[in-house]
């Protein structure tokens, strides 16, 4: 089992990167998702947001079981962090699509989640860094990286407001 959590925490691997895995894994996750709801045409909303919750908390566990296989409290390899965190605004994306909310290319909503999201996770504005240095742990990795994906929705949804 523990090596199922490996590769689920690492993301099947990108967390062994040497250069930028967490940022390498935000674009694989942007481009897949991309592809998936614009260009095979996967719109189920229901499953997106079951899918994401379930993945949500069983990360929890493989994180928590992974975690001692690295050497640093919140090791680089563990990735799905980033999944979790870059997946919530491209599914507030798939909504606002789905309730005919956006006005302009839509491309420019991945483009312009993947650098929100990067931008928070690596500027670490509060509550970001709140999770980011008060729970070394499971909790505060993946929790840090939510907390980024929420700020990510939030400037989504205000475009979407906006434009």
């Amino acid at each position: 089992m523990k090596k199922i959590n490996v590769l689920l925490s690492t993301f099947f691997g990108y967390g062994y990167l040497t250069k930028i895995p967490g940022t390498v894994t935000s674009a694989v996750i942007t481009v897949f998702i991309y592809i998936a709801y614009e260009i095979l045409g996967y719109t189920d909303l229901k499953f997106s947001i079951i899918f994401f919750i379930l993945l949500l908390f069983y990360s929890f566990y493989a994180v928590k079981d992974s975690e001692p296989e690295f050497k640093n409290k919140d090791p680089r390899q563990i990735v799905i962090d980033e999944v979790l965190g870059q997946s919530m605004p491209l599914i507030l994306i798939l909504y606002l699509n789905q309730t005919n909310q956006i006005s302009i290319s839509i491309e420019i909503y991945y483009i312009l989640s993947f650098v929100f999201f990067r931008f928070f996770d690596i500027l670490k504005p509060f509550p970001v860094s709140y999770f980011d240095k008060n729970h070394k742990n499971f909790f505060g990795i993946i929790m840090d990286d939510i907390m980024a994906g929420l700020y990510s929705m939030i400037l989504i949804y205000l475009i979407s407001l906006k434009f």
